[in-house]
C-alpha cells in the first residue's frame, strides 16, 4: 500500500462516517494530515528515540556497533561504521490480526503447480583428439562441426545444383 492509497482510504472512511458535518474531507486535506503524522513520528524518533502507539506497535532507534565485513564483489575486508537504525516491534492487536489473516492467505496460495520443463541433455565434451589441429595445420572436421552425441542421428542430404537448362 502506498501513501496515496492510505490517503484515499482515510478520506473515504471519514466521508462515509460523516466526520465533518455539511463538508466532505478532501484528499488534499487528508494528505496533509497523513504527512503531519509521519513528520511527528520522525521528529519524536529523532528527539526521544522511541515512540509507542498503543495497539499498533513501537518504533525505536537502536545503535548498531561498528563491525568488520567483506565486500562481496572483491572479497576485501571493510570496516562498517556504527550507525543508528529504526526498529519496529508490532503491538499485540496487529500481531493477532496478521496471524489470523496469514492462515487465510496460506489456504488461498495453495494451487496446483505446473510441472517444470525438463532440461535438454548436455552435449558430450570433446576429447583432445577432436580439438587438435591436423598435421598440415588446417582444422579437422570435428573442430568445425563439433561432436555430435551418439543419441542423435545425422543423415546427409544429397547435394543438388540449380543450373539452368540449355535450350
Amino acid at each position: 500500500m502506498t501513501k496515496k492509497e492510505i490517503v484515499k482510504t482515510i478520506c473515504d472512511r471519514a466521508n462515509k462516517k460523516n466526520l465533518i458535518p455539511k463538508h466532505n474531507l478532501t484528499q488534499l486535506a487528508t494528505k496533509e494530515i497523513v504527512q503531519w503524522t509521519f513528520e511527528a513520528i520522525i521528529e519524536t524518533l529523532v528527539s526521544e528515540g522511541r515512540i509507542e502507539l498503543r495497539n499498533f506497535g513501537v518504533f525505536e532507534v537502536k545503535q548498531r556497533k561498528p563491525r568488520k565485513a567483506r565486500n562481496p564483489r572483491t572479497g576485501a575486508a571493510v570496516e562498517v561504521e556504527a550507525k543508528n537504525v529504526v526498529t519496529f516491534q508490532p503491538g499485540k492487536t496487529m500481531e493477532e490480526q496478521v496471524k489470523k489473516s496469514a492462515k487465510v492467505a496460506e489456504v488461498k496460495k495453495k494451487k496446483p503447480r505446473k510441472p517444470k520443463a525438463e532440461k535438454a541433455p548436455k552435449l558430450a565434451e570433446r576429447s583432445p583428439a577432436q580439438t587438435a589441429p591436423s598435421a598440415n595445420g588446417s582444422a579437422t572436421p570435428t573442430e568445425i562441426t563439433g561432436s555430435v552425441p551418439a543419441s542423435v542421428s545425422v543423415e546427409k542430404e544429397p547435394v543438388t545444383t540449380d543450373v539452368p537448362a540449355a535450350t
